[in-house]
C-alpha cells in the first residue's frame, strides 16, 4: 500500500518560493498605494482651487460683499462648503463651492478636521514663503515627501 502526500522538503520549498514571490510583490504593492494617494493629492488640490476661484469670481461680480482693499478670497476654507449669502439675490440664496472639503491624503493625523490638514497662503503671502493671513489665496500640502515626479508634495 502506497500512501500519497508531500514530503516536508517539498513543504518547506515551496513556502519559501511563496515567500520569496511575496517579498518581491510589497514594493510593487507600495508604490501602487503611494500612486493612489498621489492621485488623491492631484485632485484634492483640483478641486479646492477650482473652488477658491469661483469664490473669487463670484466677489468680483458682486455676489459675495467685498469690503474696501480686501482681495475677494475666501476667508477660510470652510467658507467654501458651509456657503455664503448671495448679496445678488432678491431671495437671499447660499452659494457653495463644495460640496465637503477633501482631506490632503498624505497629512497622518485623520482625526484633525480637513481645514486644518492643508496649508495656507494668503494673497498677501510670496510664492516662495507661503504664510497663512486674512483670505485662502492657495493651499499645499503639509507632507514633506517627495512624489513619485520627484517633485516635493509641498510644491505641488
Amino acid at each position: 500500500m502506497h500512501t500519497r502526500g508531500f514530503t516536508i522538503i517539498e513543504l518547506v520549498i515551496t513556502l519559501a518560493i511563496v515567500g520569496l514571490m511575496a517579498t518581491a510583490a510589497m514594493p510593487l504593492a507600495q508604490l501602487v498605494a503611494k500612486r493612489e494617494k498621489e492621485a488623491q493629492l492631484r485632485t484634492a488640490l483640483r478641486d479646492i482651487r477650482s473652488a477658491i476661484d469661483a469664490y473669487k469670481v463670484a466677489s468680483d461680480t458682486g455676489h459675495i460683499p467685498k469690503e474696501l482693499g480686501a482681495s475677494g478670497y475666501p476667508p477660510d476654507l470652510k467658507s467654501l462648503y458651509a456657503g455664503v449669502e448671495d448679496a445678488a439675490s432678491e431671495k437671499k440664496a447660499m452659494l457653495y463651492f463644495l460640496r465637503r472639503l477633501p482631506r490632503d491624503p498624505f497629512f497622518p493625523d485623520g482625526t484633525v478636521p480637513p481645514e486644518q490638514s492643508w496649508g495656507l497662503r494668503s494673497y498677501a503671502s510670496p510664492p516662495d514663503d507661503p504664510q497663512p493671513g486674512d483670505d485662502v489665496y492657495d493651499i499645499y500640502s503639509l507632507d514633506k515627501g517627495v512624489g513619485l515626479n520627484e517633485v516635493h508634495y509641498h510644491d505641488w
